[in-house]
């Protein structure tokens, strides 16, 4: 049969770049003299794949491959195309073949001038490959034909799917300049929709991956929806580089334009007489010639205003180079303020804005006496750290004061950032310094107090860790040359004096905690809290709502009463607030000129405030044994608490512990009932009860959860008194931790638990011996009224807290 492309195919068309594959006119590509089961000769193909329908050219270089097309043309024999897994092997097997193939009839076969060979492949219909027969001279295998699904010809919803199909295919060749324009031309002239969609398969930029997916699909029309995917991505590629393309060839018009405009704003200049950045260079110089800073410095910024002069005003960079210029010039190099070595000024300075703080306020005064001597020194650490509300931040002000400083702070609380620290590269867009030296540039000293607020609250993330970074700002050997990221100069820190502020040590990293010197600010005691609310606290809040002093008077009792019912905090953040509200009511009265009490009473908190929200545990007696009155520590101050103890019959004894226990205090119990099984005949108790009672403990206000060590001996001395009936001496409370061999431990937060005891009305405490170097610490007047009992064994313990 004569074919129409016999005389399409010249050796002068097949040789040129713009080959590429043609539809078949010969639409009998299912009337084949061959049947599933039939061995046909297996074609591999690199980086191809054949469809039905499709003339193909294909280079053909491998002997075996020669061998094959050369018999199947002179013999007229139909082949299996198959496309290799793998590209680079050069005698495939059939496992290293995608299964699906297509039966295909070598039209052609061509010596091209550069002695390669060319054969032309029409594809006739897809076949899924059988069992090997041989390996030579060429593959041979069995085949199975596939049958295509082919939708309606009337089907108008696939009709529609090849119209987009062929409309979309045109734009892509239409837009890209890599492809043919005659495969335009060849595409709107394919008549067959099945053999246009196959042509398009083969033709357009896919990967052989997506061309097998596509030619292993059995439905024309699930093909031609997969197609039309594929081609829709590769529209949206071409678009974006397009785009992209444009962008580009404006930005170079653009900066054509800048040129042009640059040089006519040049000439005019220099006809006004002179330039204005030459202007700027020559106020720089001036500036830096003030500066005193050192020789690298100065060699640094004459490098970067040299690059500045170099520079176009209309230059990307300019506006950077110019802004870190400005930062240079603007930093305090070696411009220190002179500090007041008044030491009575200074702690009457200290003394005025803050009561109590002893032990801060002797190190700042020890620090200035020191420079007054020598001249010269590093500035300490310094890391106050204790409950929100006691003055930490504002005596980083009260201190820049008293050492006539400038004063600058930074919140730490939340940083993750390690460049908030460090400052930015200059190459990244809107770098800046870190925020170290943009408050250093701000206190225009340096010298300042430098206020790190919230140290124990920087985070980390994917950005660096900021608490790292901290470490050479905080080193008294490193932030002499504190190196920015931005400034790339070093800056030194050394004469900086740094208070950083924390509430919880242990979020802080060791290394950093180890740079610091450690101040504790402890929670302060009514008594304290008192005194700031008369001295500082009321007075404040007469002047911030517009009243006299003679508008208001608030008397010691009336404020312990404020305090004790109103408020529970450490610091006086609350007690702040309370007295807010009270000056918001009597604001009222007089705007209004309602009467009421100048002098208030503890009926007109009540008025004013409402009912009491706290109230304070009294000290309950010693009716009976069994219960014992211990000392806690709490983030607002101290406290007592009962510990309750219980026998009960019972057949299999337990002991029972309630009242939200922790596990350090439940080990406590259990630690305390051992002891006492173990010592039982010294405390006078008959072993058999263990075996017949069950023992209960309770610790009341069971909302709340209790921890620690330091119940240890009340829990003891309540089980003794419960085993015994012996009761427990009267107003007597006690604290500390006890171990298997009956040894009492210090404990912590004595202040604020001897405070409690007294509020309470207790007279007699019992602690451990090695604590008594904390009551050495505590003023006499906190201690007036109390007796302290100092103890190394839980026998002392007995033998002091139990009625004989």
């Amino acid at each position: 049969m004569h074919n129409p492309f016999d005389n399409l195919f010249s050796e002068d068309m097949l040789g040129s770049s713009d080959m590429f594959p043609i539809i078949s006119l010969d639409e009998r590509s299912y009337d084949l003299n061959i049947i599933s089961g039939d061995i046909l000769p297996i074609l591999p193909l690199r980086n191809m794949v054949l469809y039905p329908g499709v003339l193909l050219p294909v280079s053909v270089a491998r002997s075996k491959s020669l061998k094959l097309v050369r018999a199947a043309h002179e013999n007229d024999l139909l082949i299996g195309v198959c496309s290799q897994i793998d590209k680079k092997l050069d005698d495939p097997t059939i496992d290293q073949l995608f299964p699906m193939g297509t039966v295909a009839r070598v039209v052609r076969v061509l010596e091209m001038p550069d002695n390669t060979t060319t054969v032309i492949l029409e594809g006739k219909r897809r076949f899924h490959l059988g069992d090997l027969e041989t390996m030579k001279p060429y593959m041979k295998a069995k085949v199975t034909l596939i049958e295509d699904i082919l939708p309606e010809t009337t089907d108008g919803i696939f009709l529609a799917l090849v119209s987009s199909i062929k409309d979309l295919a045109i734009n892509i060749i239409n837009d890209s300049g890599a492809i043919s324009p005659e495969m335009a031309f060849a595409i709107r002239n394919i008549e067959n929709p099945i053999f246009l969609i196959n042509y398009v398969c083969v033709n357009f930029g896919l990967n052989v991956t997506e061309k097998q997916r596509l030619l292993e699909i059995d439905e024309i029309m699930e093909r031609g929806y997969q197609l039309l995917e594929l081609l829709n991505k590769e529209s949206q590629l071409l678009e974006i580089k397009m785009s992209i393309q444009n962008k580009a060839k404006e930005g170079i018009d653009q900066q054509q334009r800048e040129y042009f405009l640059q040089q006519q704003m040049k000439t005019i200049q220099n006809e006004l007489g002179g330039s204005s950045i030459e202007e700027d260079v020559a106020d720089f110089r001036d500036r830096a010639n003030a500066k005193k800073w050192n020789e690298t410095t100065a060699k640094i910024f004459n490098k970067e205003l040299k690059k500045l002069e170099r520079m176009s005003q209309h230059s990307p960079d300019y506006s950077t180079q110019l802004n870190y210029i400005e930062t240079l010039l603007e930093l305090p190099w070696n411009e220190y303020t002179k500090d007041n070595f008044n030491l009575k000024n200074a702690q009457k300075v200290l003394n005025k804005d803050h009561f109590g703080m002893d032990t801060v306020k002797d190190r700042i005064i020890e620090h200035l006496a020191v420079l007054k001597l020598k001249g010269d020194m590093k500035s300490p650490i310094i890391c106050l750290y204790g409950p929100p509300g006691v003055g930490k931040t504002s005596l980083g002000k009260s201190i820049a004061t008293a050492l006539n400083r400038k004063y600058v702070r930074i919140s730490l609380g939340g940083l993750h950032d390690e460049a908030e620290i460090r400052g930015h590269r200059r190459t990244y867009i809107g770098a800046l310094p870190g925020r170290i030296m943009q408050n250093i540039q701000k206190a225009e000293s340096a010298n300042p107090i430098f206020v790190l607020d919230e140290i124990d609250k920087i985070t980390t993330d994917y950005k660096g860790d900021p608490s790292s970074a901290l470490l050479e700002v905080l080193d008294p050997e490193q932030n002499m040359a504190f190196h920015d990221n931005y400034l790339d100069v070093d800056f030194d820190l050394s004469k900086v004096l740094f208070i950083a502020t924390a509430n919880n040590l242990s979020t802080i990293p060791r290394p950093l905690l180890d740079r610091m010197e450690l101040i504790e600010v402890s929670g302060y005691t009514q008594e304290e809290k008192i005194e700031i609310a008369n001295r500082h606290l009321v007075k404040k809040e007469l002047e911030n709502h517009g009243l006299k002093e003679s508008d208001l008077s608030l008397s010691k009792p009336i404020l312990n009463q404020l305090i004790e019912s109103y408020t529970r905090e450490s610091g006086v953040r609350e007690l702040d607030r309370k007295i807010a509200g009270l000056m918001r009511k009597i604001a009222k009265r007089v705007a209004t000129n309602e009467k009421y009490n100048r002098e208030l009473t503890i009926e007109d908190l009540k008025t004013y405030l409402g009912a009491s929200r706290y109230s304070r545990d009294k000290y309950q007696g010693n009716e009976y044994p069994g219960v014992v009155t211990g000392l806690a520590w709490t983030q607002v101050g101290g406290e007592i608490l009962f510990i309750e103890s219980s026998l009960s019959k019972s057949k299999s004894p337990k002991l029972t512990l309630t009242g939200n226990l922790g596990d350090v205090m439940k080990e406590s119990a259990m630690l305390a009932l051992e002891y006492i099984k173990a010592h039982a005949d010294s405390f006078g108790i008959d072993s058999q009860i263990f075996e017949d009672w069950n023992v209960h403990i309770h610790v009341p206000e069971g909302a709340i959860p209790k921890d620690g060590p330091s119940a240890g001996i009340t829990m003891t001395t309540a089980l003794v008194s419960a085993f015994t009936k012996r009761k427990v001496r009267k107003n007597l409370a006690m604290t500390g931790e006890i171990t298997l061999r009956g040894k009492v431990l210090p404990v912590g937060g004595i202040k604020e638990k001897i405070l409690a005891a007294k509020r309470a009305g207790i007279t007699d405490i019992i602690l451990c011996a090695d604590n008594q170097k904390d009551i050495d610490e505590i003023k006499p007047l906190y201690l007036k009224g109390l007796k302290f009992h100092f103890v190394n064994d839980i026998m002392e313990v007995i033998d002091l807290a139990l009625i004989k």
